[in-house]
């Protein structure tokens, strides 16, 4: 199924989401998830996450948060959070749930936003650089609620959720210690002339080509341990150990074979499995109204279009190229649903609004593209044969 809506031209996770909704016992009843499959998808979660971290440089998230990229990423993340937020207060959803709303709505997924751009051969244009810097912010920003999220006490008062705010902000500045400790020391590694990547190479010779990928996985177990030490989900933990493996510590054959195997993992067998588990957890008489399903998926389109063409306007943008930055936000894909699965599995929040969480990224993910290429494309296509064209000298 993944395959065949890579073919015509969808993203492939979408595919493989209705194949576990057709498999599942929202439609033909044969496959149902069990701890095994839990399991596999829970270490599909951590590759998808290690994967993620891995497109992602640790200095360009720092650029990120500087400049004009700062005030559209601000702008793409906080106004779908308010709407969202604003849906879960119309529902009476409850506070968790709300904000988880509001938190799935708010995402947007790089590795999505990165393919399709890619398919339209518009990785260099303004588009692809603001919409990356928009979420490279939304997935850190949103790792890094679900940490604090995490940490909350459940069903306790007032005070005691502004201590255990405090009390996870601590932890969380723990780990940001440790974390930036980690980056400054091969920082200054790089500085006083070492050559980082040769770390790598005689860990090669040592233990053979096929080990890279082992080594990887293990020093970003070991960020992952952390987290779980300090009482978030290990794929906090995951996605900023990835994040500050960047290409300069491996030469560039090697990074090459490190993403071929990566992908051959991931996208080859346990991604697909983690996707579809989650079209088996589908469950399309639990969604509730109509009404809800239908304004959230509204709310979550419009609010990323919106708030992708106020910031692209407000940096100058030419509105073809903001109305197309915001398009672009709208493809949440893989964090969306990581998150979503995550609070499902903490009982943060029910089958139900998991079901509808699913159904938005399913159905923003597949309009993404579609929106691009009939409102955006043709304008991008016709501004760039117009440059082609030769000038026209006017006789004297």
């Amino acid at each position: 199924m993944g395959g065949l809506f890579a073919r015509y031209k969808q993203p492939s996770i979408v595919g493989e989401m209705v194949a576990g909704v057709l498999l599942g016992p929202a439609v033909f009843n044969v496959v149902h998830a069990t701890d095994p499959l839990r399991g596999i998808s829970d270490l599909a979660v951590f590759l998808v996450v290690l994967s993620a971290g891995l497109e992602m440089n640790s200095k360009d998230v720092l650029r990120a948060m500087s400049g004009k990229g700062l005030l559209v990423a601000l702008l793409g993340f906080t106004l779908p959070l308010a709407a969202g937020i604003g849906v879960g207060a119309l529902f009476q959803l409850g506070v968790m749930r709300t904000v988880f709303l509001g938190l799935c709505v708010s995402i947007t997924a790089l590795p999505v936003a990165v393919r399709i751009l890619g398919s339209f051969k518009l990785l260099n244009s303004e588009i692809a650089r603001y919409s990356v810097v928009t979420a490279i912010v939304n997935d850190v920003v949103s790792l890094l609620a679900l940490g604090v999220i995490l940490g909350l006490p459940q069903g306790g008062s007032a005070l005691d959720v502004i201590i255990g705010v405090m009390f996870t902000g601590g932890k969380l500045i723990l780990f940001a210690v440790l974390v930036s400790a980690f980056g400054s020391l091969l920082g200054w590694a790089e500085r006083r002339g070492v050559a980082v990547h040769r770390v790598p190479e005689r860990l090669v010779a040592i233990f053979g080509a096929d080990a890279l990928f082992g080594i990887v996985v293990l020093l970003v177990l070991v960020f992952a341990s952390v987290s779980e030490v300090l009482g978030f989900h290990f794929v906090i933990g995951a996605f900023f150990g990835a994040l500050l493996i960047n290409k300069e510590l491996f030469l560039a054959s090697r990074y090459s074979e490190l993403e071929k195997t990566l992908n051959s993992v991931t996208s080859g067998f346990l991604a697909p499995v983690f996707f579809a588990y989650l079209g088996l957890e589908f469950s399309i008489t639990k969604m509730g109204s109509p009404w809800f399903v239908g304004i959230v998926l509204v709310v979550s389109l419009v609010s990323k279009i919106l708030a992708g063409w106020l910031g692209g306007r407000l940096i100058r943008l030419a509105n073809v190229d903001a109305l197309g930055l915001g398009i672009i936000l709208n493809g949440r894909g893989v964090m969306e649903l990581v998150i979503a699965s995550i609070a499902l599995q903490h009982g943060l929040i029910g089958e139900g609004l998991f079901s509808t969480l699913i159904l938005m990224g399913v159905v923003t993910t597949i309009l993404t593209p579609m929106l691009f290429r009939k409102f955006v494309l043709p304008h991008k296509m016709l501004g760039r044969n117009l440059a082609a064209e030769p000038a026209i000298v006017s006789p004297m």
